[in-house]
């Protein structure tokens, strides 16, 4: 299985104590789902392996979770920096009109007075509301605030993305 297929849903961020115990930072909206992994991918990069959780514990903001065959502290220590991730078909689903980032990466991006704008290809979180970054030949960077009065329809099936500008938004607008 290769991770870019793979949906990341916390990162092991060290390992607690010397029996094999790792500490995990979740990703996700959905912390519970640590309690009932059974069997999760944990890599990096191009290729993750699937490992069999023998337990999980809440601790600190974090969660504690021992793999088979993962029994001591320097086994432990080489998945430091390590993803834990899921199939995209075992992500949580979301109420109407919310979306993961992921599948708004790679979206057409058009502007109802404007037309074809460019492809999102980054999602910035901020305080009040995230804030999508497309790449535009015509107008460069553009920063889309990700609100209902900007966001107008979002078609995953058709790869489309539909937004009212606010004015000033464009850089070459006249």
């Amino acid at each position: 299985m290769k991770a870019d297929e793979l949906v990341s849903i916390g990162k092991i961020g060290g390992t607690h104590g010397y029996k094999g115990l790792l500490k995990v930072l979740p990703l996700t909206d959905f912390p519970q789902r640590f309690g009932l992994l059974k069997q999760v991918y944990v890599g990096q990069d191009k290729n993750a392996e699937l490992m069999t959780v023998e337990s999980t514990t809440a601790y600190k903001g974090y969660f504690l979770i021992k793999f088979k065959g993962i029994d001591n502290k320097e086994a432990a220590q080489e998945l430091t920096n390590q993803y834990l991730k899921v199939e995209e078909k075992d992500i949580y689903p979301l109420p109407a009109g919310q979306y993961y980032h992921f599948q708004l990466i790679g979206l057409s991006v058009f502007d109802e007075n404007n037309g074809y704008l460019g492809i999102l290809n980054e999602v910035l979180e901020t305080g009040a509301n995230d804030v999508y970054v497309v790449r535009s030949e015509q107008y460069g960077e553009i920063l889309i605030p990700a609100i209902k009065q900007v966001i107008s329809n979002v078609d995953l099936s058709e790869n489309k993305m539909l937004v009212n500008l606010l004015p000033g938004l464009l850089e070459n607008e006249e």
